[in-house]
């Protein structure tokens, strides 16, 4: 009862959501959006690093704006996508990629997408509604402390299945990991999932994966069934960490929060891992967003 009122919650919630979303959200340019972050990543859907594991968090603050990002940047890029939708509806992610310049009921008609609609399949679950294509996919709702298996193998299934040959390196987009432990799935079985995904596409396919959870500051990072312990765990397996959180001295109408990129990698002349920090400020607005150094925004200037 209590995996369906979370259901139930998270549809209320994320309908809210969607409205908001197809009034507010700013129109913008494809072409136009983020420069500034693909300059900072130095990549580009012409050329971008391949095997790469990509965590997104935030804290005080909402990341999803870099989830849209990243789906409209991979399909632009002509890779095939898979996307973990469980949060929000398919109409949300299609509304919010048109006013990025992409269409995603074209891409998924042509076989370039691959969509879960985690919120309209769980509900389908829980509420024993009749079959959707999703049903199976998410029966370890019925038993949320078993493991994610099946999850992972629609994943497999929609990363190798059909006419792959025609698309780039395969992405795995998962928005957002973290809700599965609400839903009572351990976090235990969480981190095992993203092993394997990375495991496959990362390694086995030389694809990427992009990945969202969310922070609870009031959480114990030393409870092992926590979303701050989940996202500790997998900060050690990313290779490229996008932390977001808000301001430390509250709301800016000219500074809407700080990006902390955290990037590992292999140095030819130090051995082992090497890490790069930098710490950006970002403002949304009309034509995408805007990343400057710290303290160096028009309106602290």
């Amino acid at each position: 009862m209590q995996c369906i009122n979370d259901i139930v919650y998270f549809a209320s919630y994320n309908s809210e959501q969607t409205i908001l979303a197809k009034f507010c959200l700013p129109r913008l340019s494809f072409r136009k959006m983020f420069p500034e972050l693909n300059s900072i990543l130095n990549t580009s859907p012409e050329n971008f690093p391949q095997g790469e594991f990509i965590l997104v968090s935030d804290r005080k603050a909402d990341a999803s704006f870099l989830i849209h990002h990243f789906l409209s940047f991979y399909l632009r890029a002509g890779s095939k996508v898979c996307f973990l939708g469980l949060v929000q509806s398919f109409s949300h992610y299609n509304a919010v990629s048109q006013r990025l310049g992409v269409n995603l009921t074209q891409a998924r008609d042509k076989g370039q997408l691959v969509f879960l609609e985690g919120l309209k399949g769980a509900l389908g679950v829980l509420l024993e509604e009749e079959p959707n294509p999703g049903a199976h996919t998410l029966d370890f709702l019925r038993a949320p402390h078993t493991d994610l298996r099946s999850v992972f193998e629609f994943v497999r299934g929609s990363l190798t299945g059909g006419e792959g040959g025609e698309w780039g390196p395969p992405v795995l987009i998962i928005d957002e990991l973290s809700v599965l432990l609400s839903l009572g799935v351990r976090a235990g079985a969480a981190l095992d999932f993203a092993h394997y995904c990375r495991a496959f596409v990362c390694s086995k396919m030389q694809g990427n994966m992009v990945m969202l959870v969310r922070s609870n500051e009031e959480e114990d990072e030393g409870d092992e069934e926590s979303s701050e312990w989940l996202l500790k765990a997998l900060t050690h397996q990313c290779s490229l960490a996008l932390r977001v959180q808000g301001l430390t001295t509250g709301f800016c109408r000219d500074i809407h929060g700080e990006m902390e990129v955290f990037r590992r990698g292999q140095s030819s002349c130090v051995k082992g891992p090497q890490t790069q920090r930098k710490l950006f400020q970002y403002k949304v607005h009309d034509k995408g967003a805007s990343f400057f150094a710290r303290g160096t925004s028009s309106a602290v200037l």
